[in-house]
Parts: structure tokens; C-alpha cells; sequence
């Protein structure tokens, strides 16, 4: 295995930011840096990556920017039209160049035989503020080795806002009953061992295994060890069908659906053992309960129930007692919202939800029940949640077939991540290192 380094600089100017350190200068080696950056929190902070010398400089500087764009939380500040010479100043960075054009901060990287080195400079001491070393597993431009220069954006976005950011997760997804995971930014759209018939793939809370169903009569949960390429079925709840699995925030349990006479209910089985001990989480009485995904601390769980003659989202406690109607409200002439999936900070649950003969994608707040629509060209479905609880992946038809989108919740930009039809069922993974997943 071969190890490629960058020396990473950034290097923050701007007239009225001010960077409040919180790692004194010669504390370089230790990982975790955090630096505080004062700016209007209702502008974007813009930043400037220079372009980088050697062989793969410019992979690494197209990557980083492109991460930084894809954050939401920060403008990539273009730099293509500045003369070369103007961009430095007595021999240093002509800072007070990219203050002008609107940067309150220099991402510099340098390629060294050595390692990954992030440095920050306070421009206003103009002193190193901290650093960090990243690792980058070889051969250059291999999935791993671009997972750690995904690790580095993270980390520079998490110094700028104090949000650390998505650029290091996957995707996982369903084409043609074969599971896939793709990289956030849309590089290696990977297939993975299980074929035919397979849907529902949900990550555990370590990005090192999946959980996922078959389809069809008589289906079966199983869990794909990511790093073995091997799976096992659980032998809970034979007969019929078993859908929907997810893990539990701690990845101790597995929660699934469950058919039989009396309906649909959602059953509690353990991940690590071969699935006998299954528990019954809801009594369905004839309805159909499904879809169940928890809250960040494990205690509650929203699922998808048909209970009033049409599929609503409900939460409950994580034992089964205390169901209560979530989705009270009323969008027009169909009453179907389903596929709940709770956000990682707690506060919102993405859903699906028809309106005027189509699925669209909404949030509704834990707080207060307020909903906002965040999509409505085409049919949008199926939502999963990125770790930042900001970013949602659905299935969409706005490009004419069924294929994986991602959208800013907040802002509601839109970015298309798959281009092979169909694609759907996507599961965004937590953040992830090099060497983690497939």
C-alpha cells in the first residue's frame, strides 16, 4: 500500500472576520483541531483553493472544492480569472488580493512523500492557529485514497462553521435488485455480493455493515458484513413477508416488518445473533406497520401505519406503547404519507406524501408539527437523512426516470447523484474513513 501526503494551509483573511483559536500554535500534531470563525451567520463564508503542484493536484483541489461547494455552508470562491502574480505579496499570500474577492479564507494544499498535513493560519496574526495529519491510503485517486481527501474537506468545513461535513459518507441504493453503494460526490458507483430481488438497505451506526430484505413472498432479513463481503439471514419470523429493516442507533437491534394473519407489525431482533429471539413491537390488529426508523437516542420510533384506512406516520416509545398520529394535517384529495426517516439532530422527520396524484417529499417538525414541502417536480420518494441532518437523498422521476437527488433542506438546492435508470431506495451512510466500507 502506498501513502500520498498533503500539506493542507488555510489561511482565513477577511477585514471583518476574526479567528478565535482554540488549539494554541504548538499543539500541531494533535488531531481534532477547532477554530472559531466570526462572520455574519446569515452569509456563507467564502473560501479560495489554490491550485495544488504535482501529478495530482489538481484531483485533490477539484475534489476539496467541489466537497466545500456540495457543504451548502460555504462559497467557493472561483480564482481562474486572478493573475498568477498578483496572488502573492512579498513572498507571502496577497491576502488583502482575496479579501477583495470576497474570501474569508486560502485553502493551500501541498503534496509531501510524508502524510496529510492540515495547517490553519490566522490571517489577522498571521500565525499558525493549529494543524492536523491525515493519512491517505494509496494508490492515488483509488476509493480510499479519495475518502481521505474527503476526511480533510470535512475537517476544513468543521474549522470554518463548526459543522463538520458530509463529503466522507456513501450511499447506499437499489438498481435492477442489486444493492450499490456510491460515494457522496458520485464517484464509484460500486455493486455489492447480493443479487436479485434484494430492497430496503439501512446502515449500521458504524458504516461497516448493511441490513436489507429480499423481495416478494416469503422474504428474509439479512446482514452484509461490509468488510467480509459476507452475509447471514436472520431466522426470525419465518413465512410471509419481512421488510423495512433498520438498526438501532447502538447497532444492537434490528426492527423490521413483519406480515402474518393479523396484519403488519414491526418486530425487535437482535443483530448479532441468528434472529430467534424476535419481540412484537405493535399489535396490528388487520393494519399494516412499517417503516420504522429512530430518533437519535434510540427511544422512540416513527413508522408508516394504515390504522385510519390509510398509511399516516405515527411515533411511539422504542418498547411499543405510546403510538401517536404524527401526520395530522390534510394536503388535499389523498391522504398517504409514508417511508418516515428521523433527522440525526432529532428535530424533523423527512417523508413522503401524495399530493395531487404524486409523491413529494416533506419535513415536519417534532416541535411544533410544522411541515415544509421541499419538492414538487416529478415524483420524489423514499427520503434518507445525511449525517448533518441537513442534506436529504430521494428517488426522483425530474430527469425523466427514476434516479437518486439530493437536496438542501434549508436552502432547497437540488444536485443529481445517479444517472443509470432506476435507481432507487437509497440509505445515506454515517461518516465514514478510509478503509471502512466496500
Amino acid at each position: 500500500m502506498t501513502r500520498l501526503s498533503f500539506r493542507i494551509a488555510v489561511v482565513f483573511a477577511a477585514a471583518s472576520c476574526v479567528l478565535v483559536p482554540r488549539l494554541h500554535a504548538q499543539q500541531d500534531t494533535v488531531r481534532g483541531v477547532r477554530i472559531g470563525l466570526t462572520y455574519d451567520p446569515s452569509i456563507k463564508p467564502g473560501l479560495v483553493v489554490l491550485p495544488i503542484a504535482g501529478a495530482l493536484g489538481d484531483s485533490v483541489r477539484a475534489i476539496i472544492a467541489r466537497d466545500l461547494d456540495y457543504s451548502d455552508r460555504i462559497i467557493v470562491t472561483p480564482l481562474e480569472a486572478t493573475p498568477v502574480a498578483s496572488r502573492q505579496a512579498n513572498g507571502s499570500l496577497n491576502y488583502a488580493l482575496y479579501a477583495k474577492l470576497g474570501a474569508v479564507g486560502i485553502v493551500q494544499a501541498t503534496i509531501t512523500p510524508t502524510g496529510l498535513r492540515v495547517v490553519l493560519h490566522d490571517v489577522g496574526k498571521r500565525a499558525v492557529a493549529g494543524s492536523q495529519d491525515f493519512m491517505l491510503p494509496g494508490p492515488g485517486l483509488a476509493r480510499d485514497w479519495r475518502m481521505g481527501v474527503h476526511v480533510a474537506s470535512d475537517e476544513i468545513e468543521n474549522w470554518v462553521t463548526g459543522q463538520r461535513g458530509i463529503a466522507q459518507t456513501r450511499i447506499a441504493y437499489v438498481r435492477a435488485g442489486v444493492i450499490r453503494v456510491i460515494d457522496s460526490d458520485g464517484a464509484f458507483d460500486t455493486a455489492l455480493p447480493p443479487t436479485g430481488d434484494v430492497v430496503s438497505p439501512s446502515w449500521n451506526p458504524t458504516g461497516t455493515a448493511l441490513t436489507y430484505s429480499t423481495y416478494g413472498v416469503n422474504s428474509r432479513i439479512y446482514v452484509l458484513d461490509l468488510r467480509t463481503g459476507k452475509a447471514r439471514m436472520l431466522a426470525a419470523t419465518p413465512y410471509n413477508t419481512n421488510i423495512t429493516p433498520v438498526f438501532t442507533p447502538d447497532g444492537s437491534e434490528i426492527v423490521y416488518a413483519h406480515s402474518g394473519e393479523g396484519g403488519t407489525d414491526l418486530f425487535s431482533v437482535s443483530s448479532n445473533s441468528g434472529g430467534q429471539d424476535a419481540r412484537r413491537l405493535s399489535v396490528g390488529h388487520g393494519w399494516d406497520n412499517t417503516n420504522p426508523s429512530f430518533n437519535p437516542d434510540g427511544r422512540r420510533i416513527a413508522f408508516t401505519s394504515g390504522r385510519l384506512g390509510h398509511p399516516e406516520i405515527y411515533v411511539m416509545d422504542a418498547d411499543g406503547t405510546n403510538a401517536d398520529l404524527l401526520t395530522t394535517f390534510d394536503f388535499g384529495d389523498q391522504n398517504y404519507r409514508s417511508d418516515p426517516d428521523w433527522s440525526p439532530d432529532g428535530r424533523l422527520i423527512a417523508f413522503q406524501s401524495m399530493i395531487a396524484g404524486r409523491f413529494q417529499v416533506l419535513t415536519i417538525s417534532l416541535r411544533d408539527r410544522s411541515t415544509k414541502l421541499l419538492t414538487n417536480d416529478g415524483i420524489n420518494e423514499q427520503p434518507s437523512w445525511a449525517p448533518d441532518a441537513r442534506h436529504l437523498v430521494f428517488t426522483s422521476t425530474r430527469s425523466g426516470t427514476r434516479q437518486l437527488w439530493i437536496v438542501d433542506a434549508e436552502s432547497g438546492r437540488m444536485r443529481q447523484l445517479t444517472h443509470t435508470a432506476p435507481s432507487r431506495l437509497a440509505a445515506w451512510s454515517p461518516r465514514l474513513g478510509a478503509q471502512v466500507g466496500p
